[in-house]
């Protein structure tokens, strides 16, 4: 019988890459574990995101900028699946596309990696921060209006470089990256959820793949992380319910509570939500948290609340 050689899309950055690699032996695990027949081929990718360096994202367009490419090729049956930093996807799938597993989380929170090893508190006054989300810069200009936050566009190795040779006493990367490339060294401190709230999915990895593929379906069953899916399921449909994108400071964080008492009849346990949204300058934040056992009933319910206090209003003013 002829071995199936599943052809894996990613980016060509090194974390992408990197993060690539990592999956692609994690299902040979899998493959071996389960007698399972497949080899892996990895096909890089040049995402709209790759090839527009010198603007915002939040000037380029909004979600998919890092996936739209890699789902066509997908669509067009010339890759299999792909890996995806679930951040980087938009709430909603193209028709015959499915995320056929979200596998266990890293640390989702943001890092600041500043010249001096100075934390966020000990920067200077006026400090130069750079970063590329405009979720980030908005909590932080609202816990420290007097930072003067620039976008700082490339690849982590790139931002990196940025900080010494740009004149930026510190810069905002998400934690995860930084992990999994195996520079965890370079953080100077982690951003706490109260003070910064992370992007939709930030840590988890989303493996995309058609919907057809009974082969490669039943592979990712068995490397989907159950509780980092059903976190990033409520996150994700609060997103998809205020139709956020890169334009617009969105950040939400769940969380499994602990065992005790906290599941319901069914033994479905009970998550806990927390969804903000901000102006661009930080000088309004809405935050909001519930708790529920329904992860899409859950992502409704925080965003409607922050509809009621005046979330719709504020991400069209911010959009525009």
């Amino acid at each position: 019988m002829t071995k199936r050689t599943i052809v894996v899309g990613t980016r060509q950055s090194q974390l992408a890459l990197t993060q690539t690699g990592h999956v692609i032996d994690d299902l040979k695990a899998l493959c071996r574990e389960h007698h399972l027949q497949f080899d892996f081929e990895i096909r890089k990718i040049v995402t709209k995101g790759d090839r527009i360096l010198d603007v915002t994202l939040s000037k380029v367009g909004g979600k998919g900028l890092f996936v739209k490419e890699i789902e066509q090729a997908m669509l067009d049956k010339e890759i299999d699946l792909a890996v995806h930093s679930m951040k980087d996807m938009p709430s909603v799938l193209p028709d015959g596309l499915i995320n056929g597993a979200v596998p266990r989380r890293v640390d989702p929170r943001d890092a600041l990696i500043s010249r001096n090893n100075l934390s966020l508190d000990e920067l200077p006054q006026g400090a130069k921060v750079g970063t590329s989300s405009l979720r980030r810069a908005s909590q932080l200009k609202a816990y420290r209006p007097d930072l003067v936050l620039e976008p700082i566009r490339g690849n982590i190795d790139s931002r990196l470089r940025k900080l010494e040779e740009e004149g930026f006493d510190a810069i905002i990367l998400a934690a995860a990256g930084l992990l999994r490339m195996g520079w965890e060294h370079r953080i100077t401190a982690y951003l706490p959820a109260e003070v910064c709230l992370p992007a939709v999915g930030q840590g988890a990895l989303g493996i995309e793949c058609r919907e057809d593929d009974a082969e490669v379906r039943h592979l990712l069953s068995l490397y989907n992380d159950s509780e980092t899916a059903v976190t990033v399921a409520a996150e994700r449909r609060f997103l998809g319910v205020l139709n956020g994108g890169c334009q617009v400071p969105i950040g939400a964080y769940a969380t499994l509570l602990p065992d005790e008492g906290a599941s319901d009849s069914s033994g479905r346990q009970r998550l806990q939500l927390t969804g903000m949204v901000g102006s661009a300058d930080g000088a309004k934040i809405l935050k909001e948290s519930a708790e529920g056992v329904d992860p899409t009933e859950l992502g409704e319910q925080v965003a409607g609340r922050l509809i009621s206090l005046g979330a719709a209003a504020l991400l069209q003013e911010t959009g525009e």
